[in-house]
């Protein structure tokens, strides 16, 4: 299988295996008018199998998105056919609208313009909670 190189854009590599799919529709990128590449299931020396998607074109990422569905994603920019830059993301300390509230008696669900805001309360075992109620968001594993 042959993807071509991408002179300005982005890489999207080390996803977990299986998580590609989900981050491709969270961040609606089937919206994008650009190619867009999703591998699934590609040999890894570092993480066995894992994901990789390749935006051909730069944009505006959520990296909080990123760092919330699989903390550990490197992101590469791609500019005149070289690396830009390079880092990797982690777990946010707050995210906003990506995480719906499950609570109905939460202010989100009577009042639907207020954002979903959600805080990491326990990093190590990845929880977040609503600051409207305190209720547990489901975790992501």
């Amino acid at each position: 299988m042959v993807i071509d190189a991408i002179s300005n854009g982005i890489v999207l590599d080390h996803i977990k295996a299986g998580r590609g799919m989900d981050l491709y529709q969270i961040l609606k990128l089937d919206k994008l008018e650009c190619s867009v590449a999703l591998l699934k299931n590609v040999t890894s020396r570092k993480m066995g199998r894992k994901d990789i998607i390749k935006i051909d074109e730069v944009i505006d990422l959520n990296f909080d998105v990123l760092g919330y569905v699989d903390p550990g994603i490197t992101v590469c920019i791609v500019k005149d056919g070289k690396l830009d830059r390079k880092f990797t993301v982690g777990l946010p300390e707050r995210v906003t609208n990506v995480i719906r509230c499950r609570n109905p008696r939460c202010i989100t669900t009577v009042e639907p313009e207020i954002p979903h805001i959600f805080k990491l309360t326990d990093r190590e075992n990845r929880v977040y909670r609503c600051i409207y109620c305190e209720s547990r968001a489901k975790n992501r594993d």
